[in-house]
């Protein structure tokens, strides 16, 4: 009611309003509150006619900021367009430069898009060289040193994050920015193992930025790529002494979560140095965290449910107490009328008493429609159960042919585009061996399409087991130009259930296939562990990331997919991912 009553004050401002006053009235929109609120606001402005001018653009992009941070990237689409127009037609070449920038980076973010982002990267590469000031130079080397990231001479990307940062350095109030600049140079350093000491030179800089501006964030990740960098030269002691000053800093934004990552690679380099004590007392934590994190899910789940019963007691009170309140109501008026006018006393009581019946009737029929509602429910229960059983029917054969299909199809594809590229480089020594592997999958492919057709639930586990089974898969796909992939077990000498190490397989197969298509990953590792009847599935890969928090709900086979089987199998799915900086995923199923 509250929300309601500030946005009726802001219209009836809007409908009052003169050029004189806009100014002070825009920043009043900018500091809102209520941004879900900013399309009442704005659609008002446009039907009263005040003109495009770039005050209202400046609205329009408040709008589409607040409906971007809201996941809503269509509408935001929309609202940046409206601004962009107005701008172009008041010539205004700062803001034409700033959308163009922001509507590419909107259309980057998103997986499937009909929209052509590059013609928005392309008018806005044009205008920040034409303007040739640091602030837009800096966003454009920037944009150029992330699209090249994956490039195999990483002196390319690393030289277009120098130029961002000598521009980054030209520009007022851009520590933050230049700090973490030098962090992306030493994480692309990283990727190379030749390269871990230059790579630690640009984190300490950037280090020491981001502490000055105690930006705790920035100077987090920071020291989880150098405990990175030292774990992968093997240097644990100095990799936990990394670890632990992250833990050191109080960060509240994913604290839990970022916790949970760093105890979990402390034990592993504890584990490494042979200090088992230290290494069991890490993994303890991790799993107090990661059981912390559930029963945080769980508590919230039983809050909600709390606050619907008591809104329910709450509107039957209501309902008690209107009858109640309409009832005393009733019997007032009968004995004021029948005191002032007696000759009509038998009709009035008649009327009440039909109005006490109608009362009564109508709280008969909300006790029948309170039942007829529960009824409802349950049936409703039945029917989604039903409809449950049959869709996970039509979808099993639907996740056969994707899952050991399709990953070795996609296999094939990336073999292919490697001879591709190389068939002509007499320094690739491998190339026959690569046909023979494309060939080798191509007869796998054929054997699998035949398996599927004929029989259930058969495959490569009927015979092998789980482990050889991935070591086998990993092999057929590594390759030692582009593509690593490395299988680790810890407790897994006995087989498990036939159904569940075919769904367990199926899943690592669908993850490699995501690293290698979608994250263009050069890395992954798989590691199981058989901890206390509960199997412990990590699949690290160095790919390029993503925003887990902004996770596309989409149709197909992908991680929202992986995350139903993993509920079905009642184990536990968690995603941890960065941009530019790879993705773990971790899963709990027990056994």
């Amino acid at each position: 009611m509250i929300v309601k009553i500030h946005i009726l004050v802001l219209l009836i401002l809007l409908s009052n309003i003169t050029i004189a006053q806009k100014d002070s009235l825009i920043d009043s929109f900018i500091h809102y509150n209520q941004k879900e609120q900013y399309s009442k606001i704005v659609d008002y402005w446009e039907s009263n006619q005040f003109g495009k001018t770039n005050e209202q653009s400046l609205i329009l992009i408040e709008v589409a900021i607040a409906y971007e941070n809201l996941n809503k990237e269509d509408v935001a689409f929309i609202y940046y367009q409206k601004a962009l127009k107005i701008f172009i037609e008041s010539k205004n070449q700062d803001k034409i430069i700033e959308l163009n920038l922001r509507i590419y980076k909107l259309l980057d973010s998103q997986l499937k898009i009909e929209i052509d982002k590059e013609i928005y990267f392309k008018e806005f590469e044009r205008l920040a060289l034409k303007s040739n000031t640091p602030k837009w130079l800096a966003e454009l080397y920037h944009i150029y040193a992330v699209r090249n990231f994956e490039n195999k001479d990483f002196k390319i990307p690393k030289g277009h994050f120098l130029k961002a940062l000598k521009n980054f350095k030209l520009t007022k109030n851009n520590k933050k920015r230049i700090a973490a600049t030098y962090a992306n140079i030493g994480l692309l350093l990283l990727n190379t193992s030749e390269q871990l000491d230059s790579a630690r030179h640009y984190l300490q800089k950037g280090l020491k930025i981001s502490t000055q501006e105690n930006d705790k964030n920035t100077s987090w990740n920071i020291y989880l790529s150098i405990g990175n960098s030292y774990k992968m030269d093997k240097e644990y002691h100095k990799a936990i002494s990394a670890y632990l000053k992250a833990d050191s800093l109080n960060i509240k934004k994913y604290a839990l979560n970022k916790k949970r990552i760093l105890y979990f690679l402390i034990q592993e380099c504890y584990a490494k140095t042979g200090d088992y004590k230290k290494s069991h007392f890490y993994l303890d934590q991790y799993d107090i965290i990661k059981d912390s994190i559930n029963l945080t899910k769980q508590n919230t789940n039983i809050s909600e449910i709390k606050e619907r019963y008591n809104n329910e007691k709450l509107r039957a009170d209501n309902l008690q107490i209107e009858s109640q309140r309409i009832q005393n109501r009733n019997l007032f008026i009968g004995s004021l009328i029948l005191l002032i006018f007696g000759v009509i006393t038998a009709f009035l009581l008649h009327k009440n008493t039909k109005r006490k019946q109608r009362i009564a009737e109508q709280e008969r029929e909300l006790q029948v429609q309170k039942t007829e509602k529960l009824l409802k429910d349950q049936e409703l229960s039945a029917i989604d159960a039903m409809i449950s059983g049959q869709e996970k029917e039509r979808q099993r054969l639907a996740n056969d042919l994707h899952d050991n299909l399709g990953s070795t199809l996609a296999t094939v594809k990336l073999h292919f585009e490697h001879l591709k590229n190389n068939r002509e480089n007499p320094k690739v020594k491998n190339i026959e061996e690569l046909y023979t592997k494309t060939n080798t999958l191509l007869d796998e492919a054929y054997q699998k399409v035949r398996t599927i057709a004929h029989e259930k639930n058969s495959g490569v586990m009927a015979n092998q087991g789980l482990l050889p089974a991935i070591k086998n898969l990993a092999k057929k796909i590594s390759n030692r130009d582009d593509l690593k992939i490395e299988v680790q077990d810890f407790g897994l000498e006995e087989r498990l259930d036939n159904t569940l190490e075919i769904s367990i397989f199926r899943i690592i197969q669908e993850l490699i296939t995501n690293a290698i298509k979608h994250a263009k990953a050069s890395e992954i590792i798989i590691s199981l562990t058989n901890h206390d009847s509960l199997l412990n599935i990590i699949v690290e890969d160095n790919g390029k990331g993503f925003d887990a928090q902004k996770l596309p709900e989409k149709e197909g086979m992908g991680l929202k997919s992986i995350e139903k089987r993993i509920e079905h199998l009642e184990g536990t799915f968690e995603i941890d991912s960065t941009l530019g900086k790879g993705t773990n995923i971790l899963m709990n199923i027990p056994i």
